[in-house]
């Protein structure tokens, strides 16, 4: 018969190989697991998509999420965002010369504040806006 000698390591020894090795078992982390949505998304999918297409849906997720603070709050504030920048294009478009100059600058600027919300969102940040943030805050 065929005789096993491989002798499995006690607890102690195991302990003393972690302690000695570089690569290790990380104490504590402060990494937060996000948690799920009505939608069974989690919430920074569900966070980043508020701001996809605007107002749009930044409406649409207020409606279903009813419950999870993080996506409502940039559900409000892709919503707040979306109507400052409509209203903006409109009211500076209403300038004669200045407007296409105004809507050059405009547009890009709106582009990389959406990607930059869109990312925060999906990393799990509360986006903080001038007046915005506050009103959506009050409104939750």
């Amino acid at each position: 018969m065929i005789e096993n000698n491989f002798k499995l390591p006690d607890e102690k020894r195991i302990q003393d190989f972690e302690s000695q090795t570089v690569f290790k078992r990380p104490q504590h982390t402060n990494i937060r697991v996000p948690a799920g949505t009505s939608l069974g998304l989690t919430e920074n999918i569900a966070g980043s998509l508020t701001y996809l297409f605007g107002f749009i849906s930044g409406f649409i997720m207020l409606l279903v999420e009813r419950e999870n603070h993080f996506v409502r709050y940039h559900a409000l504030q892709s919503i707040y965002i979306s109507i400052v920048f409509f209203s903006a294009y409109f009211l500076l478009g209403l300038i004669p010369v200045l407007s296409w100059l105004i809507s050059m600058v405009l547009a890009p600027a709106g582009l990389v504040l959406w990607i930059i919300l869109m990312m925060n969102a999906y990393k799990g940040r509360y986006s903080k806006m001038l007046y915005i943030s506050d009103f959506a805050n009050k409104q939750l």
